[in-house]
């Protein structure tokens, strides 16, 4: 994860136009996955002072990615008057200092928590009638594949983006599979039971965030699977959280 400040002067006649024009702005944001978070405060000692925080995937998910994208030039036409406004702008990697929220990551306890619940679910698949034939050319390491994937996703290393493929390969995994609805409650209800099974944290909040991910991801599943589907092959591996989420932009 990267945070991009961007600092800006704007005289007091253009403050409102500066205003609206990141409001649209963030129309064209909120629909690029490669951006998560976007912030725009006033500075109350000196009003023409602004800051823009935007959370990135990463730098290179965001010079390469967005800027090379289809949401960067909407974006732009909304705020290039204000572009010789900048004072600074450049990106910043959180520092953990103490205090912090803990990912998901941390709190569900690692890769090895991670690990041990994928190796005892997908132990448990090639018995289960409805899962047993999604899985039935399973690569041994599957289960270490997809620890690491929601690894990432939960907030931990970018191991999958870096040795696995990243989101291309795992949407690669799924196309044509034609996965059914069926199949998909039972993959998540098989999966919560594993979660309580090898002790995975029950607290409430984590596995809301836990189940929420599962939802959202094997829904995303069902589509991608379906004939005909035309995934967008750089869109980087999603990032979840405590709670929040965009929607997703079909």
């Amino acid at each position: 994860m990267t945070i991009e400040y961007i600092r800006y002067r704007v005289p007091a006649d253009r403050a409102a136009g500066f205003e609206d024009a990141y409001r649209r702005a963030a129309v064209h944001l909120a629909a690029a996955p490669e951006c998560r978070d976007i912030e725009l405060s006033r500075c109350e000692e000196e009003p023409g002072r602004y800051v823009v925080r935007l959370t990135w995937t990463s730098t290179r998910d965001h010079l390469e990615g967005f800027r090379r994208g289809p949401h960067f030039p909407p974006f732009l036409a909304e705020v290039r008057e204000f572009v010789a406004d900048i004072e600074e702008m450049r990106h910043y990697t959180p520092i953990d200092i103490g205090g912090s929220v803990p990912t998901l990551y941390e709190w569900a306890g690692g890769a090895n928590a991670l690990e041990k619940l994928f190796q005892a679910f997908y132990q448990r698949v090639p018995q289960d009638e409805l899962l047993a034939p999604l899985f039935a050319d399973m690569n041994p390491d599957h289960a270490k594949h997809v620890a690491t994937w929601l690894g990432e996703v939960f907030g931990g290393p970018r191991t999958y983006s870096e040795k696995h493929g990243g989101h291309a390969h795992m949407v690669a995994e799924h196309l044509g599979r034609g996965i059914n609805e069926q199949q998909r409650r039972r993959w998540i209800t098989l999966l919560q039971d594993t979660a309580d099974e090898v002790g995975l944290p029950d607290d409430p909040e984590f596995r809301s965030a836990f189940v929420g991910y599962l939802e959202w991801g094997t829904r995303m599943a069902v589509i991608l699977s379906r004939p005909g589907a035309e995934p967008n092959p750089n869109e980087p591996v999603p990032t979840w959280g405590w709670g929040n989420v965009r929607p997703w932009q079909g």
